[in-house]
């Protein structure tokens, strides 16, 4: 296989490229050094042209340097081998320049085999040493052998090829380091986004609003519960919760010091009730998390635990009670066929009908447990209200014009049968407060967003704004022959069937309307 092509990332260049401006930087330092210095210290006139010669050389190619750094060419491995390489031939040849190791020019190489190591993350450390210790064997050879050095100088030469493999050990030992601190960081800087991200969908799943908030009560985090119960206007990071919701603010202040009275929120017509929970962090509290139950979905979820077994304890007591109503009735109908005095058959059709009355109640109890066996069928609309108006008019006897409006294409998914009493439903308690006018009943088949609706309309008189929050509530009624069922069972049938019947109040009369499923895309 061949070996993976190594692409350096962005920071190893921009380290490059503050060693550079390191490495300009040294030479400017030398070049100043060379002509405020006495020509006695180290160079003399003749050595100071000759450094000056080799100062500008090795700044041009350090502006060369900075072409190839700007394009990333040829590759950063290359690139740093040759910048190193030049360096430890510069260094060398100012050490040469000077008399050699007698200078001690020669541990300016450190500095430089360091930062290349850490910039190279260690892998090319002890190659950069070996070049800088076979440039130093290479200069003390020369002068030794030409310029009658000491040969006491090579012991010099070894201590300082050994300095610079311990520096580079000791570069690829940080870097090496550097690399893991690195590594352990990013997976640690990605398991905190990512547990960022998990306690965001929680707290925004959650059904009660959350609020967190920091020592100081400054709000880091909301969801849309909170925000739907307090007000629109939380800034996470800049709003202070004392100045947002004072209610909830002196709430907290109360939890603090050991009070635990609720607290109404002034900000929305909501009643909120709110719970604290401190965050810690070893022993010192470092915030606190606000939890904001809706004492409106709290009584309405009550209300439909005390709705969901008043239905399975009336349905077992009209099971219970319908054999005898039966009874009941044949008894009457009996009595009234003996009956002989108009006071007799009076009694006896009052019990008859009361007894039908209450026959009714019970079947609509039971029909209640319907909306779970519902077997939804694709319906068109436009020819089965068509044939509904039909039957409707037939056999509740109205002689006038009821108006149907409905396109050829409009169709619903729902139970067929069901379908039909909720409509039978509507209708007749339509015609019974309508003018029973031509057009005084209207049936209105029309889409709503992506769906299709059915909206049945009347003249009447409309419904009261104070009844219309207990409108759908089972036994709620404002005719004394009623049951209060009706609306009650057919706003259950239309859920069961993923559907909506809703009351829209209108100008004139009353408009009920039943929004079906979705159709698909």
């Amino acid at each position: 296989m061949l070996p993976r092509k190594f692409t350096a990332p962005d920071a190893f260049w921009r380290s490059a490229k503050i060693f550079n401006l390191f490495r300009a930087a040294m030479v400017v330092a030398v070049i100043v050094a060379n002509w405020s210095m006495s020509p006695s210290s180290i160079f003399d006139v003749g050595d100071r042209t000759s450094l000056n010669w080799l100062s500008m050389a090795y700044l041009c190619l350090i502006a060369g340097y900075i072409l190839c750094l700007r394009y990333r060419w040829p590759g950063f491995r290359i690139l740093l081998g040759v910048q190193v390489g030049s360096d430890i031939l510069f260094i060398v040849g100012v050490m040469h320049i000077g008399g050699g190791f007698q200078s001690g020019l020669a541990l300016m190489l450190l500095p430089y085999l360091a930062a290349a190591g850490l910039i190279s993350r260690g892998s090319t450390t002890l190659f950069h040493a070996a070049m800088a210790s076979l440039a130093l064997l290479g200069q003390q050879a020369y002068q030794y052998y030409f310029d009658a050095g000491k040969a006491s100088d090579w012991f010099q030469v070894a201590m300082v090829s050994s300095a610079c493999f311990a520096t580079a050990w000791l570069a690829h030992r940080l870097a090496s380091y550097a690399t893991e601190s690195e590594q352990l960081a990013a997976r640690r800087g990605n398991e905190l986004a990512n547990m960022a991200q998990i306690n965001r969908l929680v707290i925004q799943d959650v059904s009660d609003g959350v609020v967190v908030l920091d020592e100081l009560g400054v709000v880091r985090q909301f969801n849309q519960q909170a925000e739907r119960l307090l007000g629109h206007g939380m800034v996470a990071g800049r709003t202070l919760l004392r100045e947002f919701s004072p209610e909830v603010a002196r709430a907290l202040a109360g939890w603090r010091e050991g009070d635990s009275a609720l607290a109404p929120d002034s900000n929305s017509n909501q009643r909120v009730r709110p719970r604290f929970m401190p965050v810690q962090v070893g022993s010192s509290a470092t915030g606190t998390v606000v939890f904001l139950e809706d004492i409106e979905r709290l009584q309405r979820e009550a209300q439909q635990i005390k709705l969901a077994a008043l239905g399975r304890l009336t349905a077992n007591i009209a099971h219970e009670i319908r054999n005898p109503l039966s009874a009941i009735g044949h008894a009457a109908q009996l009595l009234a066929e003996d009956a002989q005095d108009p006071a007799t058959q009076r009694l006896t059709q009052i019990i008859g009908d009361n007894t039908r009355r209450l026959n009714r109640m019970v079947q609509e109890v039971l029909d209640l447990n319907r909306r779970d066996r519902a077997e939804p069928v694709d319906i068109r609309l436009h020819d089965w209200l068509t044939r509904f108006v039909e039957e409707f008019c037939e056999v509740e006897g109205i002689k006038v014009i009821v108006t149907l409006d409905c396109p050829q294409g409009a169709s619903a998914r729902f139970d067929e049968g069901q379908l039909h009493q909720v409509m039978w439903n509507l209708c007749r308690n339509g015609w019974r407060y309508c003018s029973q006018q031509d057009g005084a009943l209207s049936l209105t088949v029309g889409p709503l967003g992506d769906a299709w609706a059915i909206q049945v309309r009347d003249d009447g008189a409309g419904v009261a704004s104070d009844d219309m929050v207990k409108l759908f509530e089972p036994f709620f009624t404002t005719d004394a022959k009623g049951t209060g069922l009706g609306l009650y069972i057919a706003r259950e049938i239309c859920a069961g069937n993923d559907s909506v019947l809703e009351y829209i109040p209108v100008s004139l009369g009353a408009c009920f309307r039943i929004t079906f499923p979705s159709r698909p895309a």
